[in-house]
C-alpha cells in the first residue's frame, strides 16, 4: 500500500474525530482540502470511526513503504485513536485501560506515604509555623503576580528563553510565540500551534497567575517546550521530510504524553536542573518589574515539592476507577496536593472533562519518563522536539 494512502487515512481519521468531540484536533495545519472534505461531509458515526481504526492498524502491519520507525509510530497512534472512538461508541472502558492504550502507560496510585514524604520536607523549609498546608497556601498566594504586570513578565522570560533555546536546540528561521490572557478556562496555559512555524500560548487568569511558576509556564508552552517541538517538527519532519503524519496533533494518543513530558522537563533543559538556579533566573526578570517572588523559598518548595504533582495522578484514579464523589476527590486534592479549595476545585474541574479526563497522566508520567531518556544530555532532549518517538521508545533506551 503507498505511503500516502495510510498517512490520508490517517489525517482523515483524526480530523474525523474532532468533529465529535470538541478541542481533540489540538492542531492542524495538513493539505487544505482534506480538512475542507471531512468539514463537508456529514459526522461519521463514531462505531463506524473504530472500524475505520481497526482497518488502518491492520493495514499497518504490512508493507506500506514507510520505514520501521514511522510504522510504530503511526500504529500508536491509530491504537489511541480507535479507543476513543470506541468510548465515543459507547464502549465501556475502564479508565486505567483507556489511560494505556491511548497515553502508553498504565497509570497507578502513587502511595500517600511518599505524598506525606514530601509534607515533612516542606515542612522544614517553608517560613512561619503551623500546619504546613496553611503555610504553604499562604506562602504561594503571596507570590501572586499582579495583573498589570502579566504580560511584561511573560514577555521578558520568553525572550531569555528563546535566546537560550535558539543557542542551545536551534529554531526555524520565522517561528514566533503570541501570548494572550484569557479566562473560563480548565488549564493554566494553552499553545494553540497554527503551522506556519506560529504560536498562540494562551495564559488563563482565572485565579491568580503565581510567580513561582511562571517560567515554568513559559517554558512549557513555549520555549523550549510545545512552540519549539511543534515548529522544528514542521521544518525537519514536514517541510524538509514530507512527513505529513506531523501536520496533526490529537488528545488521546501517544504524542500527547511524550509532548507534555518534553514540554515539562524544558525549563530544567533551558536552565539548569537546579532549582536555584531557575529561581535566580526567573528573579532577574521578576524583580525589575517589582513582582512578588522570593527567590530562595521559591528554590527549596520546587526542590520538596515535587512529589506533591503526582496527586494528580491519584484524583484521576479516585474519580474514575473507584467512582469517588466529586466533593470527597476535592477533599482530597486539598489535603494531599496542599491546595486552597479553589485550586483544588480546578484541578478536579480539569479531570471531569470528558475530553481531558485521562489527559493528566500525560503529565504526571511524561516528566520522568522524558527526564530518564534525556538523563542530562542536550542532544536527548533534541532528539524529543525533532524526532517521532513512542513512550515505548523512551522507556527502551
Amino acid at each position: 500500500m503507498a505511503e500516502p494512502d495510510v498517512v490520508t487515512r490517517y489525517l482523515e481519521l483524526g480530523l474525523a474525530l474532532g468533529r465529535h468531540v470538541e478541542g481533540f484536533v489540538d492542531a492542524y495545519f495538513g493539505p487544505q482540502d482534506i480538512a475542507a472534505r471531512i468539514a463537508a461531509e456529514p459526522a461519521v458515526a463514531p462505531a463506524r470511526l473504530a472500524e475505520d481504526a481497526r482497518r488502518l492498524l491492520g493495514d499497518l502491519e504490512v508493507d506500506t513503504g514507510l520505514d520501521a520507525s514511522r510504522r510504530h509510530w503511526l500504529t500508536d497512534q491509530v491504537r489511541g485513536l480507535r479507543t476513543s472512538a470506541r468510548k465515543l461508541a459507547g464502549e465501556s472502558i475502564g479508565y486505567a485501560d483507556e489511560v494505556e492504550a491511548c497515553y502508553g502507560v498504565r497509570p497507578s496510585m502513587t502511595p500517600e506515604d511518599e505524598i506525606a514524604d514530601a509534607h515533612r520536607r516542606l515542612d522544614e523549609v517553608l517560613p512561619g509555623s503551623g500546619p504546613v498546608g496553611a503555610r504553604l497556601i499562604a506562602w504561594r498566594e503571596s507570590q501572586a503576580v499582579p495583573r498589570d504586570k502579566l504580560e511584561a513578565a511573560v514577555r521578558s522570560l520568553a525572550e531569555d528563553l528563546r535566546e537560550r533555546t535558539a543557542r542551545q536546540f536551534g529554531l526555524p528561521d520565522g517561528e514566533h510565540v503570541d501570548f494572550e490572557l484569557v479566562a473560563n478556562q480548565p488549564w493554566s496555559g494553552f499553545n494553540y500551534y497554527l503551522g506556519g512555524l506560529r504560536s498562540r500560548v494562551a495564559i488563563n487568569t482565572d485565579l491568580p497567575v503565581l510567580s513561582p511558576n511562571l517560567a515554568h509556564l513559559v517554558a512549557h508552552e513555549a520555549y523550549p517546550g510545545h512552540h519549539t517541538e511543534h515548529s522544528r517538527k514542521e521544518a525537519g519532519l514536514v517541510r524538509r521530510q514530507g512527513q505529513l503524519e506531523e501536520t496533526i496533533f490529537l488528545v488521546g494518543t501517544p504524542q500527547c504524553l511524550v509532548a507534555e513530558g518534553l514540554a515539562d522537563l524544558g525549563i530544567e533543559v533551558a536552565v539548569a536542573a537546579d532549582p536555584e538556579a531557575q529561581a535566580a533566573m526567573a528573579a532577574e526578570h521578576l524583580r525589575p518589574l517589582r513582582v512578588p517572588f522570593d527567590a530562595e523559598v521559591a528554590a527549596v518548595v520546587a526542590r520538596a515539592g515535587e512529589g506533591l504533582s503526582r496527586v494528580r495522578g491519584n484524583v484521576g484514579l479516585l474519580l474514575h476507577e473507584e467512582g469517588r464523589p466529586v466533593d470527597e476527590v476535592v477533599a482530597y486534592a486539598e489535603r494531599w496536593a496542599l491546595l486552597p479549595r479553589a485550586r483544588a476545585a480546578k484541578m478536579v474541574e480539569f479531570q471531569t472533562d470528558e475530553t481531558w479526563r485521562a489527559y493528566v497522566t500525560c503529565y504526571v508520567e511524561g516528566l520522568p519518563l522524558c527526564r530518564r531518556f534525556v538523563g542530562g544530555d542536550p542532544a536527548r532532549f533534541e532528539r524529543l522536539v525533532t524526532e517521532q518517538l513512542t513512550p515505548e521508545q523512551l522507556s527502551a533506551a
